[in-house]
C-alpha cells in the first residue's frame, strides 16, 4: 500500500501558503457553491492568477445565478475575458445559470450525481464543488493528479476517471479532500509532465519515478 499519510503530511508542509485558485476562492467567498462552481469552470485550461482576476472582476457585477443570468451576452464575455475558450465558457455559464434557477432553484446541487446532470459540469467540476463548498467527501482528479498518482506509483490508470475510481479504494477517506489540492500546486510546481524536478522534491523517497525518462 502506498504511504499516502507520509506524502500528504510532507506536503502540507512544503506547500501550506500556496494553494490552487479554486480552493483561493472557496476561501475567500465564504464557501459559496455558486461562486466556486463558477471559478471551477473558469479556472478549465486557465492559469491560476488569471483565473483568480477575472473571478474578481465577475463578482463585483454578479454573485448568483440570477444576477448572471442578467448580464447580455456580450458583456459577459468580455467580464470573462481573457480565460481560456472564454466565448464557449460564456455560454457555459449562462446555461448552467439558467438550469440551476429553473430546475434546483437557485441551489447548486451538493451531490456528484446531480451535478453531473448539468450540462456543461463534468467530474472534476463536481468533485471541487462537493468538496470545496459543502465540505462532502470527494476525489476530484485532474491532469496533476492523474500523473502524479501514476507517476509515484499509487496507481496504475489510463485516464482521470479511472483514477479516481482507483483512488477511492485506497486513498484513506480523511485525505480526500485534501489530495487534489496537494498535487495541483504539486504538480505545478515540482512535479511537473515533463522534466520534473526530482532534485527539489520533498517525496522523492516515495516516487517509483514510473514514465519519467528525464528529470531535474
Amino acid at each position: 500500500m502506498f504511504p499516502f499519510k507520509e506524502m500528504i503530511n510532507i506536503l502540507k508542509k512544503r506547500l501550506k501558503d500556496d494553494l490552487p485558485s479554486v480552493t483561493k476562492i472557496a476561501q475567500q467567498e465564504r464557501r459559496d457553491p455558486f461562486l466556486i462552481l463558477v471559478g471551477t469552470l473558469l479556472s478549465l485550461r486557465t492559469k491560476d492568477e488569471l483565473t483568480e482576476k477575472v473571478m474578481e472582476r465577475l463578482v463585483r457585477r454578479a454573485r448568483t445565478p440570477e444576477e448572471l443570468l442578467r448580464i447580455p451576452a456580450g458583456e459577459l464575455q468580455k467580464l470573462i475575458y481573457p480565460v481560456g475558450f472564454y466565448r464557449n465558457k460564456s455560454k457555459v455559464l449562462a446555461n448552467v445559470a439558467q438550469i440551476i434557477t429553473g430546475t434546483y432553484d437557485g441551489i447548486v446541487p451538493d451531490s456528484i450525481d446531480e451535478l453531473l446532470k448539468i450540462k456543461g459540469v463534468g467530474r472534476k467540476t463536481a468533485n471541487l464543488v462537493v468538496t470545496e463548498a459543502y465540505g462532502k467527501p470527494g476525489i476530484c482528479v485532474d491532469t496533476h493528479v492523474h500523473r502524479i498518482s501514476n507517476r509515484i506509483g499509487a496507481v496504475s490508470t489510463k485516464g482521470p476517471h479511472q483514477t479516481e475510481e482507483a483512488l477511492r479504494k485506497i486513498l484513506p477517506r480523511q485525505y480526500w479532500i485534501i489530495y487534489n489540492t496537494l498535487l495541483v500546486t504539486f504538480g505545478k510546481r515540482i512535479c511537473s509532465p515533463l522534466s520534473p524536478r526530482c532534485s527539489q522534491c520533498p517525496v522523492v523517497h516515495l516516487c517509483a519515478r514510473k514514465g519519467v525518462t528525464k528529470h531535474r
